[in-house]
């Protein structure tokens, strides 16, 4: 499997555990603040693992960024009021390595 490939799988990944996160935990609520974000970086990165290699890998690393930060703000909102986010933890771990096997130095003078 392809670095690429493999940043594909785990975009579509993401994105499939976070909405169905927004599902199983009835996140619809007009009150959430993580509501749009997730909504978002959902778009973003499906979006981003249906383009061509040339334009997928710098939209995933935006997408991956994107994810990264959204996330990492829910495991704070979760610690602030003494929980541990686990989901967002894991899709933010998940994020912040998909990147960086997609900067890796296998990938210089590739698109």
């Amino acid at each position: 499997m392809t670095v690429v490939t493999l940043g594909r799988v785990g975009a579509v990944a993401l994105s499939a555990g976070t909405f169905l996160f927004l599902f199983l935990n009835d996140s619809w609520r007009r009150d959430n603040l993580f509501l749009v974000p997730d909504l978002i970086l959902c778009v973003l990165l499906v979006v981003a693992a249906s383009l061509p290699a040339r334009h997928a890998v710098p939209a995933l690393l935006f997408g991956f960024g994107l994810t990264a930060g959204v996330l990492v703000t829910s495991v704070s909102s979760y610690a602030v009021s003494g929980r541990l986010g686990l989901a967002s933890l894991v899709g933010a771990v998940a994020a912040v390595a998909l990147a960086g096997a997609l900067t890796g130095p296998h990938r210089r003078g590739r698109a």
